[in-house]
């Protein structure tokens, strides 16, 4: 019966419903039982990302690691395909390429959806939620009140939190929920929380409209308004969301401080896209780096893109990583607003983007953020085939290197493009029902570009079949591609990550054809493709 209700009622009968958290739990685990156990090989269903078992998901939240498991929360709704009342789904994996499913994590309540976030150990227990003995994990994330949302309430989003004391098996609500109420803004979301050794405190970044806003606090529990960021900066085409901030080492050992925004709108390739900066935290304030304040100024579209696909979006970075790893880890949500609830699956909807290694790169325009597949990906390879040094002209048959029958494998390659300016060159990926998914080079613009028109289904919005183009930040004259492709993505990595484009695709049969198409001759320095495995060969679910 309750169904039934929130179907004529909607959101605000579903909230009320939520009130009795225990009741709700019980039926969602009844729900959730009566869904029947994925094939994970499903039309479009990815084979070596993470997707849900079923159902929709979108943000990663969450992220921490402990005791040798990376956690992976998400925005999930257990009920439906499309969005809707959100929950934190939960999955962990040891070498983040094998996920195992777990239970949700996080339900709603009668503080309203559980919206994006993060999570923290409290190693020594400055909440008091746990012992010395057993310090907690503890989750920061939004509350989402969709009947004060309903009513006009500029207040209807607020900050929560939950904690485990069973290494995250299980998650309870903090009692005295929320813990930051909202000061009259609309939009007022997606906490993401560090602790900052030099002023021994925690600190959280928060979406707050069109800007970030900094607070701190001595134990996750009451917190302090410290500063401001973004208002006169970057892209502001869409409402600001999950934020990050980091520090990371250059090459040369300088401390550089980065900061993730992430755009509904806006996106380099229309819609949904990711920005960053980069300049000084001192524990108070974040401000530009002179450099990134200028770069920005005269930029085309007044933002650095950490990738320029369509397709990768609201991503963050793992808490809590070794300092003998030393490496900054993340993963997006590989989907875009402008079609997310449009797209042709049925029984699950999106996946995560590739696992990846984020570094900063100091360049002569300046620093620029580069972005590398983690190096346990390399579990998923099978001998390669090796495609011989030569010089590339006209078109260049390659399928004959692909592992038979499946879209899962990887292309690396090494080019020299010499001093002339007229190097285009195209790689063609394509089946048997004539599906093509195309990645190339523009030389006498020095752009990369994707074109999935005719990559299979597309007419399901207007805003997917497009070509999407990226610059070329690596003026060498040798260009290393690394390309993954899966049975719905292609994930591009150039000059070593400088440059990178996520962008799905949705084709009628695997694409079985791999060709090279140049006017001109391009001398290969070096190829090999790889046949990936499939992640899901022993579905490991709870």
């Amino acid at each position: 019966m309750k169904r039934v209700i929130f179907l004529l009622l909607g959101a605000s009968a579903f909230f009320l419903l939520s009130c009795n958290s225990e009741s709700n739990r019980t039926e969602e685990t009844s729900l959730a039982s009566s869904i029947q156990e994925p094939s994970y090989q499903e039309p479009h269903r990815p084979q070596y990302h993470f997707s849900p078992p079923a159902k929709w998901m979108n943000d990663p939240n969450g992220m921490v690691f402990y005791q040798g498991q990376y956690h992976l929360f998400y925005q999930h709704y257990p009920d439906s395909s499309v969005w809707g009342p959100m929950h934190w789904g939960h999955t962990v994996s040891r070498d983040m390429v094998n996920w195992e499913n777990l239970p949700i994590a996080l339900y709603p309540d009668s503080n309203g959806y559980i919206f994006s976030g993060s999570a923290v150990l409290d190693q020594n227990n400055s909440s008091g939620l746990g012992t010395q003995d057993n310090p907690p994990l503890v989750a920061i994330f939004t509350y989402h009140d969709p009947v004060g949302e309903k009513n006009g309430s500029q207040t209807f989003q607020t900050q929560g939190l939950a904690y485990s004391l069973d290494q995250g098996k299980t998650w309870k609500p903090y009692e005295d929920n929320p813990v930051l109420p909202n000061p009259g803004i609309r939009d007022f979301r997606d906490p993401k929380v560090f602790w900052h050794e030099e002023s021994s405190r925690w600190v959280m970044v928060l979406a707050t409209a069109d800007r970030i806003t900094l607070f701190a606090s001595p134990d996750l529990k009451s917190w302090e308004k410290l500063s401001e960021f973004g208002a006169d900066i970057g892209s502001h085409e869409g409402v600001w969301e999950c934020p990050d901030l980091f520090p990371l080492k250059t090459t040369t050992d300088e401390v550089v401080w980065v900061m993730l925004v992430s755009v509904g709108s806006g996106g380099p390739a229309g819609g949904s896209g990711t920005q960053y900066f980069y300049g000084n935290f001192d524990g108070n304030t974040f401000q530009l780096n002179p450099s990134c304040r200028k770069a920005l100024s005269t930029s085309e579209n007044k933002a650095f893109w950490l990738d320029y696909g369509a397709d990768n979006y609201a991503g963050v970075t793992w808490a809590n990583i070794p300092e003998e790893d030393g490496r900054r880890l993340f993963i997006g949500w590989m989907s875009n607003w402008a079609y997310a609830i449009k797209v042709p699956t049925e029984v699950w909807r999106s996946a995560m983007t590739l696992p990846r290694t984020l570094s900063l790169e100091a360049l002569e325009q300046g620093m620029r953020l580069k972005s590398q597949p983690v190096k346990e990906l390399d579990l998923l390879q099978g001998e390669p085939s090796q495609i011989l040094p030569q010089a590339l002209e006209g078109t260049v048959d390659w399928s004959n290197k692909l592992p038979s029958g499946l879209s899962t494998w990887r292309l690396r390659m090494e080019l020299d493009l010499g001093d002339s300016n007229d190097k285009d060159f195209s790689i063609h990926m394509s089946n048997e029902a004539g599906d093509t998914l195309t990645l190339g080079y523009i030389a006498s613009e020095d752009k990369f570009y994707t074109d999935r028109r005719q990559a299979g289904k597309v007419d399901f919005s207007d805003a997917f079949p497009q070509v999407h183009k990226a610059p070329r930040d690596d003026s060498d004259q040798i260009l290393r591609l690394d390309i993954w492709l899966d049975v719905s993505s292609l994930e591009v990595f150039a000059d070593g990550g400088l440059t990178t484009m996520t962008e799905t695709y949705f084709a009628e049969k695997p694409f079985t054809q791999l060709t090279w198409q140049s006017a001109e001759p391009i001398q290969l320095k070096e190829a090999k493709v790889f046949p990936l495995k499939s992640i899901w060969n022993e579905i490991r679910l709870k």
